[in-house]
């Protein structure tokens, strides 16, 4: 019964963006995809941007990171937004969770995914990148870059480094294990 109300709240659901193929979207560049998914969504106002958050999913190690976006609707549901996966979009949270995720027990403690989550409106405040991590030693692009100019601050114009390490004292947001994820942002009968 319990699937059937979450099933519900996901059908009457209307989502924050466009349709994934009409996204901004730049292959291997999650951060600036985000970002600009959550510029949208400041510029559309159809639900408040303190509903949204950027998610860094990334380890200790920082071997390997993604970002997602994570609307935590005031109907109760959660939704993630990733444009990189065959998965829904948006997709509820607990759906994701569960697929994407699955458990942490096999994985090495060093490897463990960690998440640290930003409010939106505090990432498109502070977020920067000159792309420079997209580039090889000799200065060549890895992937092409975007058209639209590189996303810098005031104060910065590359400070990625600061929102993909999962240290709590460095940059901004809150960084949370799987499981604290889960319970802070879930369902209540997940």
């Amino acid at each position: 019964m319990e699937g059937d109300v979450s099933a519900a709240a996901a059908a009457h659901y209307q989502p924050a963006s466009p349709p994934r193929d009409a996204c901004v979207y730049n292959s291997c560049y999650c951060e600036e995809n985000i970002w600009k998914l959550c510029e949208y969504i400041k510029n559309h106002n159809q639900y408040p941007l303190e509903e949204c958050y950027a998610v860094f999913i990334s380890n200790e190690r920082k071997m390997d990171y993604h970002v997602v976006l994570l609307h935590v609707s005031s109907g109760g549901q959660s939704f993630i937004y990733d444009l990189d996966t065959v998965l829904p979009f948006p997709c509820p949270f607990d759906t994701y969770v569960e697929d994407a995720f699955k458990s942490d027990e096999d994985i090495h403690p060093q490897f463990r995914r960690k998440f640290r989550v930003i409010r939106a409106d505090s990432y498109l405040k502070n977020f920067a990148s000159d792309r420079s991590h997209m580039k090889d030693s000799s200065g060549n692009w890895r992937e092409p870059p975007p058209s639209y100019p590189c996303i810098e601050t005031g104060d910065s114009k590359m400070n990625l480094n600061d929102f993909i390490s999962m240290d709590p004292e460095v940059g901004w947001g809150a960084v949370y294990s799987l499981s604290e994820f889960v319970h802070r942002f879930g369902s209540q009968n997940y």
